[in-house]
């Protein structure tokens, strides 16, 4: 363990530890989709940075530094694709049902933005996250029933699709936060690559492509550059979605900055990562009216969320249990210590 390491392990927390936020979680699990919310009753400041060249998103403008609105008050990660869309209405209605939202004199408009992955091929396609699951993943959120694993958007989640779902493996949502002082930045992270997905302080695959015994891995990249095909068509499967969290005082520019840091930990984990098939999007939140929120310094919060991000990409891979077919990380560190 690295000296960084070692400072990040001492200040570990819960991600719901961070003031201003709850996040709740719902699935189907036996269609293999879920959504997880991230609520902000008072509203949150938020940036967002996409890299990927497949995104399914909502309201994703309302980031934008030029846009009006200075705070949102909802995030939703989901599976479904582009169907699973219609989850924000659900959190919609939750959020309006309280009195929560920007005021227009009639009602207030809560301002919910989402991002979903490709989970379409894992179970059954025809259910997606819709109103009725965002609105539970609400209710869920007032339990706090936030957990690493097979749940919420990570419930039909899977890495290591280049050759086809038949030598995928599952993965599921990780989440990792840290304390320096009074400042806290954490990460919950969807974990659906193309690509595989490595041990960011050591190296070593985890999970990913796997070899045709099914007990071991292929290269992805060295598969990639050893085929003559082009593949025309790589959605089988993909996008990694993920939200850093911070009690900073920062604005919509700033948390797009910190966004746009936080992909470094995509790219210390996943490989390869943001493919013309991943939608691979972080957004970067800090909860307004906290009586904990700190001055903090940008570059570090950003360099932070790269760190915790990478952690949380490991923890998503870690925790998932095999399901629908596809083994996972524990399934194949049983057998690896078998042989």
């Amino acid at each position: 363990m690295n000296k960084t390491e070692s400072i990040l392990k001492e200040r570990e927390i819960n991600i719901t530890d961070i003031k201003g936020i709850k996040i709740g979680q719902t699935e189907n699990v036996s269609a293999g989709t879920g959504c997880t919310v991230i609520l902000a009753e008072k509203g949150m400041a938020a940036g967002l940075d996409v890299r990927g060249g497949g995104p399914a998103s909502r309201e994703s403008e309302l980031m934008n530094p030029l846009a009006a609105a200075q705070e949102i008050h909802g995030i939703v990660l989901a599976g479904g694709s582009a169907f699973g869309l219609d989850a924000a209405g659900g959190v919609m209605q939750y959020l309006e049902e309280r009195g929560i939202g920007f005021d227009v004199g009639v009602t207030k408009v809560p301002l919910v933005c989402q991002a979903d992955l490709f989970d379409l091929t894992v179970g059954d396609m025809t259910v997606r996250p819709d109103k009725a699951m965002g609105y539970a993943a609400c209710v869920n959120a007032e339990k706090g029933n936030y957990r690493d694993g097979c749940y919420g958007a990570g419930c039909g989640a899977t890495v290591g699709k280049f050759a086809g779902m038949e030598y995928c493996m599952k993965s599921g949502i990780g989440s990792y936060a840290v304390q320096i002082g009074g400042l806290q930045v954490g990460a919950v992270v969807a974990v659906n690559a193309l690509g595989d997905i490595y041990d960011w302080r050591s190296g070593r695959k985890i999970a990913g492509l796997l070899a045709e015994d099914k007990c071991s891995f292929r290269d992805t990249v060295e598969m990639m550059c050893a085929s003559t095909k082009v593949v025309e068509n790589k959605f089988t499967g993909n996008t990694t979605i993920g939200v850093v969290i911070t009690n900073g005082d920062f604005g919509k520019a700033s948390l797009c900055k910190i966004a746009g840091m936080a992909q470094d930990g995509y790219a210390r984990a996943i490989r390869p990562v943001h493919t013309s098939a991943d939608g691979d999007s972080i957004y970067a939140v800090s909860a307004r009216n906290v009586s904990e929120k700190v001055k903090a310094d940008q570059d570090l919060v950003g360099t932070l969320a790269a760190e915790v991000m990478s952690e949380a990409i490991m923890r998503a891979v870690t925790s998932a249990e095999s399901a629908y077919g596809f083994p996972a990380y524990r399934e194949l560190k049983v057998k690896e210590n078998k042989r």
